[in-house]
């Protein structure tokens, strides 16, 4: 039997079924693993996937919607990945095709690698922002003003509500699974009104902060410091790059610059909702 062409090959949908087959296909790239995090996107989202003729899986991205069930408000790409000994075979093109033309009208957004980001833009994404990687472990200093405790299921309510106003959109369906996905859940206080939320989830070595809602500055870093009471991992986050004072203090408590990702969007000008109380997503492969 002759071996199929790739382009002859079906795009399918992912399920959970297929998580060590993601997996594989991060570590063959050169990524970590990172099985809980592709858990947490198979099932809050929808993978794409092209199974290689030789085994495994020979590309797969991610695509998880917000808001309206029946008509979403934004889509987030993550995870676009294709096997080494498939690449540069058009293969990521045409399963970010199959995205753009499965989401109709439905806006886009994702973050770019500098290596992604020509394939991006040829598909008309456009750059609105930027997210800053750090990684260390956090080195505490003082007491912060901000009064921060562990999340409670009494407050999943007030944190839903917040978040909506936050991000512009319902997220329910990610907000809920944080308690299960999460090995810590924190929420900033204010006179009984939650004024921020956070959550550590694992993810190899580290602790990935996200997401990160809060007021104002000093509710994130009061957060962040509680997050990283509760840890001996290294914390790992993204920023935008426009919460400059947090960056700043961030690195000056241990965390170091690993690397810049492109936020790109297509069929918006720029992400919805409030970023001045958006501090980092969940992960940047679901916006």
């Amino acid at each position: 039997m002759p071996t199929p062409s790739l382009d002859a090959l079906p795009i399918r949908r992912l399920t959970l079924r297929d998580l060590t087959a993601c997996a594989d296909l991060s570590e063959d790239r050169g990524w970590p693993r990172e099985e809980h995090k592709w858990g947490l996107l198979l099932a809050a989202g929808r993978g794409h996937g092209i199974d290689a003729p030789d085994g495994g899986l020979a590309a797969a991205c991610v695509v998880t919607e917000y808001g309206p069930r029946e008509q979403p408000s934004l889509a987030a790409v993550g995870m676009v990945l294709v096997a080494e000994r498939h690449s540069r075979q058009g293969l990521g093109r045409r399963l970010m095709r199959h995205v753009l033309e499965a989401a109709g009208t439905t806006p886009l957004a994702l973050h770019a690698t500098p290596l992604g980001r020509p394939l991006y833009e040829e598909l008309g994404f456009k750059v609105t922002g930027q997210a800053e990687m750090v990684r260390g472990h956090f080195v505490p200093s003082g007491r912060a003003d901000v009064l921060t405790r562990t999340a409670t299921a009494d407050d999943l309510p007030a944190i839903l509500r917040l978040d909506e106003e936050v991000f512009g959109m319902d997220r329910t369906h990610i907000v809920t699974r944080l308690p299960a996905f999460a090995d810590q859940l924190r929420v900033a206080e204010e006179d009984g009104r939650i004024t921020g939320y956070a959550a550590a989830w694992p993810n190899m070595d580290t602790h990935v902060v996200g997401p990160l809602i809060a007021r104002d500055t000093a509710t994130a870093q009061a957060l962040i410091a509680s997050l990283a009471a509760h840890t001996n991992r290294p914390l790992r986050t993204d920023i935008d790059v426009r919460h400059h004072a947090l960056l700043d203090w961030v690195k000056e408590h241990g965390l170091a610059p690993v690397a810049f990702n492109a936020v790109m969007t297509h069929g918006i000008t720029e992400l919805p909702g409030d970023w001045s109380r958006r501090f980092a997503p969940v992960t940047v492969a679901a916006a």
